[in-house]
């Protein structure tokens, strides 16, 4: 990718090319070595690759192209990067299984408290459905593929439309909440 070069020297390259000879063998390097950049270069303008400076001869004209080449990967920055799609391929299976497993548990409880005349021994195919989602959320939980709290959450929407599908069919009854005791002061 070729830019333009923002120094004092690369405008003053004009003077410099009466100095600089394109046909001979080993002046080139001589003559490059006085088209250093200066101090006031912006160093973000190379800070991502190297900067080479080449020599081109057109038929009536001199110029030198200053080329800003991006950097070849460093091998960490590689390994790290093979490493993170490797952890978002697993971490990608790990909440679609917990997604359809929670998917299965409600599609099942739906399923359940839309029977008129369920029976509460029907209830024990969806436990088991439970348990297997429960597993499911703790081993992601386990791995960081899911936070904590969302594992948590995720667990307690499943217990309660269980509860609900309990509560609307009669096999549950909640306990009235107590009452607090009033004491009487004194």
């Amino acid at each position: 990718m070729a830019t333009a070069c923002l120094s004092s020297s690369c405008w003053s390259l004009t003077t410099k090319f009466n100095t600089l000879s394109l046909n001979g063998p080993n002046s080139n390097a001589d003559a490059l070595s006085h088209l250093s950049f200066s101090a006031n270069t912006s160093l973000n303008l190379f800070s991502k690759g190297t900067v080479s400076l080449t020599p081109v001869q057109v038929p009536y004209r001199r110029s030198i192209v200053c080329e800003a080449a991006p950097a070849k990967k460093a091998d960490s920055a590689a390994k790290r990067a093979r490493q993170a799609e490797k952890r978002r391929l697993y971490n990608k299976a790990k909440k679609s299984e917990v997604k359809t497993r929670i998917k299965t548990v409600l599609e099942a409880l739906d399923t359940l408290k839309k029977k008129t005349d369920a029976q509460s021994e029907e209830v024990l195919p969806v436990e088991k459905l439970i348990a297997e989602a429960y597993s499911a959320i703790d081993k992601a939980v386990k791995s960081g593929t899911l936070h904590r709290n969302t594992g948590a959450r995720r667990k307690s929407r499943l217990a309660r439309r269980k509860k609900a599908v309990e509560i609307h069919h009669g096999w549950y009854v909640p306990a009235p909440a107590a009452e607090p005791d009033l004491v009487a002061a004194a």
